[in-house]
This record gives C-alpha cells, structure tokens and sequence, in this order.
C-alpha cells in the first residue's frame, strides 16, 4: 500500500552528495496517490470501535496493518475502541469463519522487521545505483540511457549466475575412458556397468580391458534384492513451487507468483507465500480431497483415497507461517486459463501425492567379475505405484533382469574400449538459482521472484530457451567489477547476515533502529572504499564497452579459460580476457608481442615480451597474471627503485615479470636467467633472451647494460655456477666464420667474470663502476678450446670495458 522512499530534498542526484543516504531520513508514501485508499479508510472508520485487519498472513502482510493504522487514526488508547488482526491461510468460508472466531493482537516486532529491511535496501541501493550510474553514464556510447543498479538482494542473485558462467569459461575437458562388457542372457541384451566407472589415463584403461579381455568370462559374484520405497512429497511451499514452475512448466518464478496469487484471491488455492512444508494437525484433508472427487483426470485416484483411506503426510518443516500450499476449490482449464491451469493442475497433483501411498518397488543388482574387475547391474521391478500414479513424472522406470545365480559364467560378446570427455556445467537454470538463494538466505519466498525478475529486465541476465540464466557483458562485468574493489558487494554473506538480523527483530529479540543503524554503518565504509576503487571497474567497463575492444587484436592465452586475450595497445596497454572479463595492466612506452608461445608454469598464462623503444632499451618476458598479481611476498617493493630507461615505465598496478621472479626451475625467471650481481646496485644482471646478434645483460632493477660477445648465433645460460665467485656459467655458439676459438671451434663456456676469455670479450655500456676487487683467473670450461679473441683484445676499445676495473 505504501513505499519508502527519500523526502523531496535528497531526489535531486546531482545537488546531493551521496555518501549523506546512509543517514538520510525516510518516509513513507502512498503506492498509488491518484487511489486516495489512505483518504478512503480514514473516511470508513470515522464512528469505528472495532479495526478488525484482514491482510496476508506474513511479514509483509503484518507491515501493512500498521499502515492501516495510521491512516485510519485508529488509537487503541481511547476510549471504546480496539485493534484486532485476523490471521488465515485461505479465503474458503471455513477458514475465514474459523479466523474471524481466533482475532488476535497485529505483531509490531515483524512490522518492524519489514520496516528495517526497507530502509537497508533503500539506503544501500540509491547510493551505489545513483553514483555508478552517474560515473558510467556518458562515459560509454551503449551505456547512456541505463541505469546501471545495484541492490543488496539483486547483485548476489546475479553474482550466482556469473559465477556459473565463469565456471563454464573456465572449465578445462579431460579425456577419460571406460569399458561396459555386453553380454546376452536368456534373451536379454545387458550392458553392465564398470564399478570403476571411467579412468583418466588411456594406458591404465587399456589394461584393464586387457585384463578382462584376456579371460572374456564373467563370473557371478553376487544376486542380492531389496524392497525399496519412494517417499511420497512433503507439502508444497513457494520455493518448490516455483522451482517445479520453471523446470517442468517453462513459467518463470515473476509469472508463476502472479499466477498463484491470482488462484488464491479467486479462492482456488491457500495462501502461496509459505516457507512450510508441514500440514497442521488440525488439517481438514477429507474436505479438500472431497471438493476434487468430480475432477475428470484424478476423480478416479481421490475416490479411492477416500475408500481406502488416505495416508497422513510426511513429517515436513513448519516455520510457524502459513500451511503448504494446497487446491481449496475444484477448478476447470475454461475457468482458469493455459498457464493458470497448468499451474493449479500441479497443485492438485503435489496435494494429492502427499496422501497417496508410497512408491515400492524391488531392486536386484548383480555383482560379475572378470580380470580382476567389477560390473554389475541393476533391474527394477514396481510393485506398487502409490503416489506416482498421480504424478506420473516421478515414477520409477522398470528394467528386467534374467535369472542369475552365483558363480554362473558368461561370455563377454563384446567390451570395446570407449573415450569420453568432462563437460562442463550448463548455465544456472531458474530452479537452480532459486535453490542458491534460499540456501544462502537471499530474499524471502515473497520477494525471490522479484530480484530474478529485475536482473532479467535489467538486461544483467537473459533467460535462453530452457529457462537458464545466461549472463550479459553488462552483468558479468558488474560482478568482475565488484571482485576487485569488494567482493562482500556481490557475495551472498552479507545479505544472509541481515536477514538473520532482520529475523532477529521480528522476533523481538533485536532492536530495530539499531540492527539497522549497524548495518549501514558497515555499507557506508564499503560505499566509501567502493568511490575511491572505482578505476578498477571502470578499467572493465571500457574494456568490455568502448571501441578499444572490437579494435584489440588477439595475442596470448588466457591461463584461466585457455581462450585467447585481446591486446588494446592505446594507451594505457593492457590485455582483456572477454571471457573471464579480467584486464591485465602491461608496462608502458613500448611494445607487446608473443614470446614464443612460452606458458608460465605457476599460472598457465602465456608469456608476452616487452621490448622498450630505442636501440638500448631493454627486453623482458612477463606474465600477464604474474605481473598484476605477484605469487610471492615482497616482490612489489623492488619496484621502487626500478628503472626502465629515460621513459620507460613499469605501468599502473604493475607487479612482477619474469626478471624479478625467483621461481627455482622457470627458464625465464630471474633464478635461471641471472648470470651474476649487478656492479651499480643490488640488482642481478639478466641474459637478454631476444637481443641477439647484439647480446646483452641488463640490470633487473637500474640502467646498467653489459654487453656480450657479439655475432654469436646463441647465448645462454646453464645450470652451472663458477666455484670462485659463484656466477651463473653461460654457454656461447660463436659464429663459425669469426669464432675466437682455436681450430674453427664454436661452442664455449665460462664465467663472465672470472674467465679470461668472455671476460675479454665483454663491456660495461652503462653505468660507473664494477666490484671493487680485481678480476679472478678462474678456470675455463671451453668444450671447443681455450683458443684466443678474435680481432685483438678487447682494452683496445676506448669504451669502458670490465677489464678496467
């Protein structure tokens, strides 16, 4: 009857700051002033001793009463005059009578309640809605005219669906094989069932079928039988109903509550908003059953029900609301309509099912063995139907077994060794996602409909042909978003730790102005950390919604989904998975291109290789993810002093590339890569893996540059070290036709520093200075000769060489 909302002062978005709605007052207004229905009860119970409110039997419907107490005026305290609430679960005479004989006291505590979840949400939902609608909007062509929301209910309820979606992106098939002997028994043709199921490795599968195939007999290790039953259903609550609506009758959860309610103020069903699946004792079932003998499809059933004797339900759950949903008139598809029928048919049938008999049946497995291995199978056989007759869906499907008896032997026809592949999950279905928030205490069964029918019109969702829930860029994008400011904001814990608050206040035993007042109180410091972080949704945003990436080219793998990432070289460069809606930050002023096609063996992210401009600008391989999210401690706080040259710069969030990573057995790390310690500083002298014909070591952290032998056709390092100064050995392919080595030789290896030929062969283009100690002889480790350097000594350059130190 009546919404909260802010007064007219706090409507303006842009006069008001909106860190102020978290402590902005509230009021209350009409739903629908031009109905005048405040005017209207105030006008009827002029003259009134008695307010007797007939509204819905919840919390919502609890939270009305005491709208129509104000409007109305009504004061208990004068004189004469007295407030009394009727409480019922159907509009059928007999609970109506039965309601109007029991008026009891409206409950303040879950008005309260209704109250306090109003004002959260409110509060919560304009201050993220107005300000990252205002940041978004105009910033992106395809973005202007949306209101980009957010809600305490509604983004966990969409955070469930890209979470699915990731996991899609994300899933990585594994081959797997399996075998199922065929044999023929008595007539039966039987495909038996490997106990092991299917394996992961071919080799390991094919000798098991050897195994088996090498006795091709099956011997019968076991015939066991048992009676088994099938429970008939529990009472039907909205949850189930809603689930059974969109998985089996294709209505959606906001159709399926429009219908219901429409069947029950028509008074064809009980109340539809009932968390309890638990009849009271004090059920009529003779009654209800009765008023359905006459229907042409299940007459025959109830009749015998009330022949026979009905059974009493199964022990449900009461949460102390409402009774199961249950059919209180008979009802005929002209009366109803398609979906109105089909939706109360289900009712009648759920109703029906829960005092028919149990499903029994008789289960018989048999055991083979053969090789060592084990198979069996399993026949079904139904000796009563019970409640499955009426709800035919559910019933046990029979299968056929010859007679087996232990220790019989069976020629195996035929056991082909089979290949198969893991699937990943589908999208989440509407049933699926109403599970989700029930578990984890996403709304109530009153509103559940309403946040899945708002990301769906929101465009955050779209509901494809089997009622799934595929999300959109605009929904998977606010999630990512959310995860890298604050993923509380899209998480189900928080919401679950309100509405156990909430439910705490409707049971008197929490105070109302101060559950909520703690609770904004936390959502404010989020809101605040939210506007300061915004830069990292908003680097997603323009990924996902501005030209940059339909103009990014493909470039390297995505660790994560394995798909390919789009390379958006304006500025700022960075990589763009649109299919984990990640972006990774790539240093500046420079290129980009593949490495090789080289995988980094922490994440499964190709590696890219940054070359800065210029002819002295260094080259370094890194790992998208590696460089944004460094894997060890302590890394990020080199940075501080690390130098690119003149305008290179590491770039925004920029973390750890392959020249700082000390991973122990990664060919491009620093550990493998670093051939000794840096003359000018505390860094480490990097091999140049792409510098070639020019070869070179660079300083991971200041400007030094050393210069190799130059013209080789390789350089590289080795696992050795120098036992005099404890060097990286690098190995060098010398060109054949000006190899400094004796008899033509061309592969050499040594120590930089401490071997007199590299050491002769090398020079210092940067920096001031080198160690302060003198130049170790050493020992050499030529394979092709000591031999001597080609084009005379190296001290004959004026440029400044290691042998000068």
């Amino acid at each position: 009857m009546a919404g909260l909302d802010f007064p007219s002062t706090y409507q303006n978005w842009e006069a008001t700051d909106n860190l102020d709605l978290f402590q902005a007052p509230v009021v209350k207004l009409e739903s629908n002033p031009k109905g005048h229905i405040c005017r209207h009860l105030s006008q009827e119970a002029r003259g009134c001793s008695y307010l007797v409110l007939w509204l819905d039997c919840d919390r919502e419907g609890e939270n009305i009463c005491y709208e129509v107490i104000e409007c109305t005026g009504f004061n208990e305290n004068e004189v004469g005059r007295k407030i009394l609430r009727a409480r019922f679960s159907s509009v059928t005479e007999k609970d109506i009578l039965e309601a109007l004989e029991n008026l009891v006291k409206p409950n303040k505590a879950e008005a309260l309640a209704v109250d306090a979840r109003q004002e959260i949400d409110l509060k919560v939902g304009v201050a993220f809605t107005r300000f990252q609608t205002r940041y978004f909007q105009g910033k992106y062509g395809n973005l202007d005219s949306r209101i980009i929301s957010y809600g305490p209910c509604q983004t966990p309820t969409l955070g469930f669906c890209v979470q699915r979606c990731m996991q899609i992106m994300t899933f990585k098939p594994e081959k797997f094989w399996y075998f199922s002997p065929y044999i023929i028994k008595d007539g039966y043709e039987l495909q038996l069932e490997w106990d092991r199921n299917r394996v992961f490795d071919f080799d390991v599968a094919a000798m098991f079928q050897k195994l088996v195939l090498d006795q091709n007999i099956l011997e019968v290790t076991g015939v066991s039988k048992n009676e088994e039953n099938k429970s008939r259903p529990c009472g039907l609550n909205t949850v189930n109903l809603l689930k059974v609506a969109s998985s089996a009758l294709a209505l959606g959860p906001h159709v399926a509550m429009q219908l219901a309610e429409r069947l029950y103020t028509q008074g064809f069903i009980s109340y539809p908003r009932t968390e309890s699946t638990a009849y009271p004792a004090s059920f009529d079932f003779r009654n209800v059953l009765g008023a359905q003998q006459n229907n042409p499809i299940w007459g025959n059933h109830i009749r015998s029900l009330l022949t026979d004797g009905f059974h009493k339900p199964r022990m449900g759950s009461d949460a102390g609301d409402h009774p199961p949903i249950t059919p209180m008139r008979a009802a005929t598809e002209e009366m109803l309509g398609n979906d109105a029928w089909r939706l109360y048919q289900y009712i009648c049938q759920h109703f029906i099912g829960t005092v028919s008999p149990d499903c029994k049946y008789t289960r018989t497995k048999v055991e083979f063995t053969s090789g060592g291995e084990r198979f069996h199978c399993v026949g079904l056989h139904v000796s009563t139907k019970g409640f499955t007759s009426i709800m035919p869906w559910l019933a046990v499907t029979e299968k056929n077994l010859p007679q087996f008896t232990k220790g019989e032997k069976i020629n195996i026809l035929k056991m082909d060794l089979q290949e198969g592949s893991t699937t990943p999950p589908d999208y989440l279905s509407e049933s699926e996602l109403i599970s989700l928030m029930e578990k984890h205490g996403i709304g109530t069964d009153a509103s559940i409909p309403v946040h899945i029918n708002n990301i769906c019109e929101r465009n955050y969702v779209q509901v494809n042909s089997g009622r799934r829930l595929v999300p959109t860029a605009l929904g998977t994008t606010l999630i990512r978003g959310y995860q890298s400011i604050d993923a509380d904001l899209c998480l189900p814990d928080i919401r679950s730790f309100i509405e156990h608050q909430i439910t705490m206040v409707a049971k008197g035993k929490a105070d109302h102005s101060h559950v909520v007042q703690h609770v904004l109180q936390q959502f404010t410091q989020k809101f605040s950390y939210f506007v300061k972080k915004i830069e990292n949704m908003d680097a997603l945003f323009e990924a996902q919604f501005s030209t940059l990436a339909e103009s990014g080219r493909l470039l390297s793998k995505c660790g994560k989904c394995t798909r390919y990432m789009k390379f958006i070289s304006t500025q700022p460069a960075r990589l763009y998975c649109t299919s984990c809606e990640e972006v990774y930050n790539l240093p500046q002023n420079g290129s980009i291109k593949l490495y090789k096609e080289f995988a980094c063996p922490l994440d499964g992210f190709e590696l890219v290789l940054f070359s800065m401009s210029g002819s002295d600008g260094k080259s370094f391989p890194l790992c998208p993810y590696c460089y944004n999210s460094p894997p060890f401690e302590g890394i990020t706080t080199l940075f501080g002093s690390i130098k690119l040259g003149n305008s290179g710069k590491l770039g925004k969030g920029a973390g750890m590339p392959c020249f700082l990573c000390p991973h122990p057995t990664c060919r491009h790390s620093m550990i493998t890569q670093g051939v000794c310690a840096c003359p000018e500083c505390s860094g480490t002298l990097i091999l140049d893996p792409v510098s070639a014909p020019k070869w070179r070591l660079y300083c991971n952290i200041c400007n030094c540059m050393v210069s190799l032998p130059q013209g080789a056709h390789r350089i590289s390092t080795t696992s050795n070290r120098c036992p005099d100064c404890d060097s990286l050995i690098i190995e060098v392919d010398f060109n054949k036709k000006t190899t400094p080595l004796s008899d033509g030789a061309t592969l050499y290896s040594g120590c930089i520093l401490c071997d007199e030929l590299l050491h002769s062969l090398i020079e210092m283009k940067h920096g001031k200075s080198f160690f302060s100690r003198g130049r170790g002889r050493g020992r050499s480790r030529g394979r092709g000769g000591r031999g001597r350097a080609r084009g005379g000594s190296k001290n004959d350059d004026p440029k400044m060489s290691f042998r000068d130190f």
